[in-house]
């Protein structure tokens, strides 16, 4: 591994904090959809912003997977 290679973490999500994507998603999805793409208990169960953070805090696989989502849908 050379020095410039960064090892694989967070999308580049510079400015963008995990409640602005939450935020963002349960808005322009829904929960439900949301908790179709990435089936969590928090968006399917009594969904909230605040539970849902709580979550994906403290959980970095769930996390990454509603970056992605972020981030994908961000390209259309």
């Amino acid at each position: 591994m050379n020095s410039n290679t960064k090892p694989q973490s967070r999308p580049n999500l510079d400015g963008i904090t995990l409640e602005m994507i939450v935020t963002q998603l349960s808005e322009s999805m829904g929960w439900a959809a949301m908790g179709e793409a990435v089936p969590i208990r928090c968006f399917t169960h009594d969904p909230s912003i605040k539970s849902s953070l709580k979550f994906l805090r403290r959980t970095p696989w769930a996390r990454k997977r509603v970056e992605e989502l972020y981030l994908q849908r961000a390209q259309r």
